[in-house]
């Protein structure tokens, strides 16, 4: 569309105004809103966008450590590009269009930080290849009780959940609170997020969502609105949501799972399924599992960015603990879904609902190529709890630490996707490890203050 067929678009939908945003490394959509004039004219000549988004961390504090921006560049303007193709219209915003951007530096070449062209990049290496990725996203979140501003007074403790008990796929705590289970349903279908299954799992207001399935990048894009979104939907009923990978110790933690298959893009075949192989998987489908394998440790810093998420790799609570796939196996990494030519699929399980849809999902693909392209060979699959340490199967780190520095190490994930992105990414959560050192916690204060 150029910007004379956009303007007949916001005509017949009644547009007045328009809100823009990117992603940044650590999945906080940043954005703001344009006006008519000012998005008619961007959409020939792209418009500038502070990269000091990708100069600080999750709690806008500036890096001391960056070197894509930073004091000695004076955090120019990066180039925003809108994609026309993510218009979306926010129902909860009459005549209000939402669009979202893809970051290039001022010579017009992608941004290194920049999460959505890692995965495009991804994408155009698997089409050269001669596949169609198709991906869909499950989350699982917590919901509260609580604003803004009772989260702060609370310190974060004692919360008040939607609801009390270990109440997993209940029909009558979903009924209870129908007015939400609806809003959550009607509402992101009508912002093109639709939704194949919800329930509640096993906790106090926690809640699983099925995305589903679609091309990859656009399920990248789902997946990541979908979190923001749902924060700005329960915030007009009062309540908080939570995508931590683990809020609290007594409770299970956040799962965020991505299902993936390679389709052919001439015939439109499931290039997963072979009906004569093991468990109806392909040759083609045990590579690219064999490769995701393979460089799962040194990955893992890219599927669990932060310092919480961790705290969900302890055994006994569904979390994968080392290298593992199975047929329909839950305790395991990996997940084969063995079904017809439209359902065969891997479920990739080490993510948690913390996750950068962005970024997993572009780590994940390229890993499997990478085993395509290498002819990795599968071990034999898990059965019973995978999460048990075995002699021959490889632990995955256990603190984001451990695994920044296994990534540090990666010759595979600079090499599939790119010293630039890898080099700042690593950077990023080396300062997210310093900043978690430097703190004391209430459990050291608990512990010590007295005893010691």
């Amino acid at each position: 569309m150029n910007a004379n067929e956009v303007r007949r678009e916001f005509e017949a939908r009644g547009v007045r105004r328009v809100k823009v945003g990117g992603f940044d490394i650590d999945g906080v959509l940043r954005g703001k809103y344009l006006s008519l004039d000012k998005f008619y004219s961007a959409i020939e000549t792209d418009i500038g966008f502070c990269d000091v988004i990708f100069g600080w961390d999750i709690a806008d504090v500036l890096y001391d450590n960056a070197k894509v921006t930073g004091w000695d560049t004076g955090y120019p303007d990066a180039k925003a590009k809108i994609d026309l193709s993510t218009l979306r219209m926010i129902p909860w915003e009459p005549g209000t269009a939402a669009y979202l951007l893809d970051f290039a530096t001022l010579d017009g070449e992608p941004h290194p930080a920049c999460p959505r062209s890692l995965f495009k990049r991804v994408l155009a290496r698997a089409d050269a290849m001669g596949f169609k990725a198709t991906f869909a996203a499950e989350f699982e979140f917590f919901i509260f009780k609580e604003t803004p501003e009772s989260l702060r007074e609370k310190g974060y403790r004692n919360l008040t959940p939607l609801s009390p008990g270990m109440f997993g796929y209940s029909w009558l705590r979903s009924g209870q609170h129908q007015e939400l289970s609806h809003a959550i349903l009607d509402e992101m279908e009508a912002f093109d997020i639709p939704i194949e299954g919800f329930h509640t799992e096993t906790g106090p207001g926690v809640y699983e969502i099925a995305l589903r399935y679609d091309d990859a990048l656009r399920m990248a894009d789902k997946a990541a609105l979908f979190k923001t979104m749902l924060k700005q939907l329960v915030h007009r009923m009062g309540l908080s949501v939570t995508f931590m990978a683990k809020w609290n110790h007594d409770l299970p933690g956040s799962s965020g799972h991505i299902h993936q298959s390679l389709w052919s893009k001439t015939d439109k075949c499931n290039l997963f399924y072979d009906e004569s192989g093991p468990h109806n998987l392909s040759t083609l489908a045990l590579s690219y599992l064999a490769g995701q394998l393979e460089l799962m440790p040194e990955l893992t810093a890219l599927y669990a960015p932060t310092i919480n998420s961790y705290k969900r790799y302890v055994p006994g609570v569904w979390a994968p603990l080392n290298a593992t796939w199975g047929i329909e196996n839950r305790t395991a990494s990996i997940r084969a879904i063995p079904g017809s030519m439209s359902s065969t699929r891997l479920e990739y399980r080490q993510t948690a609902a913390d996750m950068n849809p962005y970024i997993a999902m572009a780590t994940v693909l390229a890993a499997g190529l990478y085993g395509i392209e290498h002819a990795k060979s599968a071990p034999p699959p898990s059965s019973g709890d995978a999460s048990v340490s075995r002699e021959a199967i490889t632990p995955l780190p256990r603190t984001l630490k451990d695994a920044t520095q296994l990534l540090s190490q990666s010759a595979a994930a600079r090499e599939l996707l790119g010293e630039p992105f890898v080099d700042h990414y690593v950077r990023t959560r080396e300062w997210e490890v310093r900043q978690y050192e430097r703190v004391v916690t209430e459990w050291e204060l608990a512990r010590y203050f007295e005893s010691i």
